[in-house]
């Protein structure tokens, strides 16, 4: 997206140190390795860099305009623009273009599940709708500002995916996107570590309806503790299982009958289909029929390291390994087992889970050990090793290592095509280097 520089001024409050007067267009470039002269350079700050002590580099690139916080000017440049914040232009800039495009906005967060859901939601509403969406995980302010900055003129509805590590975050991002709709898909222990508490997560979360249109529509799984902090007056939309009759469960099927119609995924997991129910109730709030909704979701497909099936050597490995918290991982593991043979399960530590990091693992396998169905476990890490104890006390077959070189060995050594292996840990594990030791 090409701004004028009156755009950009009026869009950021800019001061202007240096205007040659020439009439040119500006793409938006935050960075400097990929930036080209007819780009505006905007310099972002973090905790570990500082965006302005490229500036220098960005005009030997041949750039010819860059924002500043400081009163700062290099001779080469056309036109300086000094903001307070850059960030904050940032947000402001995308906002100016978001308001231009006006689409439907929907807003996703959650503690799990929020890509796989926005996956969802994108794959119903696109079949209709010109539908533009988050970029894998990109869900922090500057992913906001990516993901609007790269919408098409024609885009009908815009789907946003928030993350936050504390409070603040999604109000932050919230403020400049107003969302028509907003999705929170549950309310569980990932962050805990950073939050303190599941009421702090709770009140970070519905921090999603601060700026949510009150006409529009507030969807979440029906959990009292997000009712007990959520502050929004308009409509509010709770689901979960229980409103669902599941119909047939296969690997990678499912079908179930939700309000009186019947969809199709092809996935399986009862926590799939408990993600897509928000996907069913944003296409009915803006207008598309039952029939659409099933035939957009049956389009959907997991991303990768989310349920990704991959055959290596002979061997069936289910890598649902991009991350993990104690509520993501029992239902996957419950979904895992239930539907294939002689399954194996290697987990690794959760991460972010405070002082109760401990407790936390033990009661995953306290859940796992009750689900009385014979599974050869693989733990690895030392959280890990405390899912084992309860699993073991039940009569469970469990193997412990330190890392992932160890557990690709055993597996080759040990394992074979009768055997399907499922890999679950928080990203940290990069249980990716499983199959790639394997692959070796």
């Amino acid at each position: 997206m090409m701004f004028r520089k009156e755009d950009l001024i009026k869009a950021t409050g800019a001061k202007v140190l240096r205007d040659s007067g020439s009439d040119v267009n500006f793409n938006i470039s935050t960075d400097t390795r990929t930036i080209c002269n007819k780009d505006i350079y905007l310099p972002l700050k973090g905790e570990t860099f500082d965006g302005e002590k490229f500036i220098g580099k960005a005009i030997e690139s041949g750039v010819k305009a860059y924002f500043t916080t400081s009163d700062l000017l290099f001779e080469d440049a056309d036109l300086v623009l000094k903001v307070p914040d850059t960030k904050d232009a940032y947000m402001k800039i995308a906002q100016f273009y978001l308001s231009s495009v006006n689409p439907i906005k929907v807003g996703i967060t959650g503690s799990a599940g929020k890509t796989t859901t926005k996956e969802m939601v994108y794959s119903v509403l696109n079949y209709k709708f010109n539908t533009h969406k988050t970029f894998s995980n990109h869900n922090n302010e500057i992913g906001f500002c990516q993901t609007v900055l790269t919408m098409p003129h024609d885009t009908q509805i815009l789907i946003v995916e928030m993350g936050m590590r504390g409070l603040g975050e999604i109000d932050y991002i919230t403020k400049y996107l107003e969302p028509d709709y907003a999705i929170v898909t549950n309310c569980g222990s990932a962050h805990v570590g950073r939050l303190g508490s599941l009421d702090n997560i709770a009140i970070a979360k519905c921090e999603i309806a601060n700026t949510l249109n009150s006409d529009g529509a507030f969807i979440a799984l029906n959990q009292d503790i997000i009712k007990k902090h959520l502050n929004f007056k308009g409509e509010k939309i709770y689901y979960s299982l229980n409103d669902v009759e599941v119909l047939e469960r296969k690997p990678s099927y499912s079908k179930f009958l939700y309000k009186g119609c019947e969809y199709e995924l092809n996935v399986e997991g009862d926590y799939n289909i408990e993600n897509s129910l928000s996907a069913i109730n944003i296409g009915l709030k803006v207008g598309m029929t039952p029939s659409e909704i099933a035939s957009g979701l049956k389009t959907y497909r997991p991303i990768e390291k989310r349920w990704e099936v991959v055959e290596i050597k002979g061997l069936k490995f289910i890598n649902d390994s991009y991350n993990a918290n104690p509520e993501s991982m029992k239902a996957s593991v419950k979904a895992f087992i239930e539907l294939y043979p002689n399954p194996v399960v290697v987990l690794g530590d959760m991460g972010e889970l405070g002082t109760q990091e401990v407790q936390y693992h033990v009661q995953v396998g306290e859940y796992l050990s009750a689900l009385n169905k014979y599974v050869k476990y693989i733990l690895v890490g030392k959280l890990a090793a405390k899912i084992g104890y309860p699993l073991q006390m039940k009569g469970f077959e469990v193997e412990y290592f330190d890392n992932n070189e160890q557990v690709a060995l055993y597996i080759v050594e040990n394992l074979d095509k009768s055997n399907t292996i499922f890999l679950k840990a928080s990203r940290s594990m990069r249980f990716e280097e499983i199959l790639e030791k394997i692959k070796e």
